[in-house]
């Protein structure tokens, strides 16, 4: 073999393999101690996206001890096989390297995953109402029904939301909670009677309980203007006790195997406290049943307290602190709730007191002196230029550089602030929450304004450090290839265009933001998020191919397999035998076992029962309901019997 060839094909430099095998449980040639490049397993006859510039489109991967040993030749590769080794045939699969989300609330999710009826991916109301009776049918008392987030009403072809009324009527003595992204929630009779709602109960501050004539909360809360009327409603529910938790959690996980995630960068949560509420997730981290890479960071619970929080957690964590699996990860993305500049296009943006600076200084400055990176949830360019002020203030003491600290949101970010925050050393993480609100947005401030929703290439081009992620699983799906078509394409969910050419992405260049990008945001660079010797071995192999399928299509892609550190956590098809065992869901109740999660788009000529939807939106009337059919729906007759009931009576609601 050319010498050159080679080195290329196994990464290289002797540093990476150092790396490799100083840490690894690579095989050791016996008595000798000199390291043994065997490989454990092999993968051929792939298109592999490496995202290693210098080696960019090799025929095969090798793996060994957890990290790619290398990538290039399959003879190459095959010859790297032991008596042990595994060879898997990708049958011509694009594989990409695992994708890393760097904003999403996958611990507290999880705590409540197996609970909540998703409506992600589900695009008519009328499936969605389906859905929620079903569930209603079979949830026990004192259980809620629970629709909390991920969805827009945009994504359905009805353009709505559920009336009160229909939720009542499918639901008259079950507690159903919904809530639509973070602006509201539809709670029916029987959930404001279990949260204890009634015409004496004062409005939260920040919240609004809607209201009739009479003074009766009617059911809607609105979230005005931030979230935590939403938050400690939700929190009256009953929780799943713990060993259903540790099932959730691993359900959740599998869930994100599924759609190609490997890591995670947990930003926090309103009623997520540390220590108590992450024992279930360094449980299972203990028992070696992580399917995920997390990293961690820590959200303050207490308003007018966030000082204290933050100097007592400086004296329990560090940053790093833990292994590849799960390690902390800093601080936020809330530093001080004064400084929370919650995201309602709805409404007008709000104006943050006046004692933010003076709240914010000093937290800052304890993180900058403990050398703790934070993140800030940031929507709006005026929070972010009083934030920069902060920064640059505390900056002049104890300087930045290095410290890995960033924003996420950013979606009317200035280039002067994009500049401001590139001189500092900090980063931008961005999420696609315009998917699911862009009609909002410019309804409110306009197309032009919408154009640059955040402006990523501008970033790009600043050189700050940029990575992608979802902010789900409240204000938008956890759905990465939903986020990577939303930067390929600049569409929403509804259909709408948002953005000119100029700020949209490649998908090579969308793909390294959820993969080797990301990886500057939990401070490991290097060590992941390509397809490269001495890397972890994360990988996913796809259902379709991310570099040549239609752009509508980008957001159906699926994993077929998916490696965490080499071994399967994934696989369906002609891999469903390498994925590993998972429990049913816990309670048998579970809208999981009857639903799962993100629900896949109907395919063209798809035969599903709801097929009539697409031709609602509506346009086309029932002759018995008109475009009220996810009123027929809730209504108390037998709706399912399409043949001998509704299509006696010329109902075209539930046509096939």
């Amino acid at each position: 073999m050319n010498p050159t060839r080679r080195q290329t094909a196994l990464g290289g430099a002797a540093g990476a393999l150092s790396a490799l095998f100083s840490g690894s449980t690579a095989a050791q040639t016996s008595g000798s101690g000199a390291s043994a490049m065997i490989a454990d397993l092999i993968l051929v006859n792939g298109r592999f996206t490496t995202l290693d510039q210098a080696n960019p489109n090799p025929q095969a991967v090798a793996i060994a001890g957890g990290r790619f040993i290398g990538a290039g030749s399959e003879p190459e590769m095959r010859a790297l096989a032991g008596p042990a080794t595994r060879v898997v045939d990708l049958g011509g699969r694009r594989a990409v390297p695992g994708l890393i989300d760097s904003h999403m609330h996958i611990i507290r999710g999880g705590l409540n995953y197996n609970m909540e009826l998703r409506w992600d991916g589900v695009r008519s109301l009328a499936q969605a109402m389906e859905m929620l009776k079903k569930q209603v049918a079979v949830t026990p008392p004192p259980q809620w029904v629970r629709v909390v987030g991920g969805f827009t009403e945009h994504q359905f072809v009805e353009k709505r939301l559920p009336t009160l009324d229909e939720i009542n009527a499918i639901a008259p003595d079950t507690p159903v909670f919904v809530m639509h992204l973070y602006d509201r929630a539809l709670l029916n009779g029987a959930a404001l009677r279990a949260a204890g709602y009634t015409k004496d109960t004062p409005n939260p501050p920040g919240g609004e309980i809607q209201r009739d004539n009479a003074g009766n909360p009617t059911g809607l809360l609105l979230a005005r203007p931030n979230a935590t009327i939403l938050y400690s409603t939700l929190a009256k529910g009953p929780k799943l006790p713990p060993e259903y938790q540790l099932n959730s959690t691993r359900h959740f996980m599998r869930e994100m195997n599924r759609l190609g995630v490997t890591t995670v960068i947990d930003a926090g949560g309103g009623f997520q406290n540390y220590p108590d509420d992450y024992a279930i997730i360094e449980k299972l981290h203990s028992d070696g049943e992580l399917t995920l890479r997390i990293a961690y960071n820590l959200f303050t619970q207490k308003p007018k307290e966030e000082l204290a929080d933050f100097a007592g957690w400086a004296t329990q964590v560090k940053p790093g602190q833990g292994d590849d699996l799960y390690r902390h990860n800093g601080a936020g993305e809330m530093l001080v709730y004064s400084a929370a500049d919650f995201e309602d296009f709805r409404v007008e943006r709000p104006e943050m007191p006046p004692s933010m600076e003076g709240d914010l200084e000093p937290v800052v400055r304890l993180l900058a002196e403990n050398r703790w990176p934070w993140r800030l949830h940031a929507t709006y360019d005026e929070t972010i230029t009083r934030a920069l002020n902060v920064f640059e203030k505390v900056n002049r003491d104890v300087p930045l550089q290095g410290l890995h600290w960033f924003f996420d949101h950013c979606e009317t970010i200035s280039d002067r602030n994009i500049d401001r925050i590139a001189a500092l050393g900090g980063g931008i993480a961005v999420q696609h929450r315009m998917m699911f609100q862009g009609e909002d947005f410019v309804e409110r401030y306009g197309a032009k304004a919408a154009e640059r929703t955040p402006p990523i290439a501008r970033m790009l081009e600043a050189g700050v450090p940029v990575g992608a992620g979802t902010d789900a699983t409240r204000v938008a799906s956890y759905n990465p290839w939903v986020s990577l078509a939303w930067l390929v394409t600049g569409r929403t969910l509804g259909g709408l265009r948002l953005y000119p050419q100029r700020n949209l992405l490649d998908r090579e260049s969308a793909l390294r933001l959820w993969t080797q990008a990301n990886t500057w945001f939990s401070t490991e660079e290097g060590k992941k998020g390509q397809i490269k010797a001495g890397q972890l071995a994360d990988l996913v192999v796809l259902d379709r191919d991310y570099m040549s399928v239609p752009e509508d299509e980008i957001q159906d892609i699926e994993s077929v397999l998916t490696l965490l550190g080499g071994k399967p956590v994934h696989g369906t098809g002609d891999y469903a035998d390498m994925a590993p065992p998972l429990p049913p869901s816990m309670p048998d109740w579970s809208p999981v076992r009857s639903f799962g999660g993100y629900q896949r788009r109907a395919s063209a000529g798809s035969e599903s029962k709801h097929a009539f939807a697409a031709n609602c939106g509506c346009a086309s009337a029932c002759g018995v309901h008109g475009h009220a059919h996810a009123s027929a729906l809730a209504a108390a007759v037998p709706a399912h019997d399409e043949g001998s009931f509704w299509g006696a009576l010329g109902c075209s609601c539930w046509a096939v």
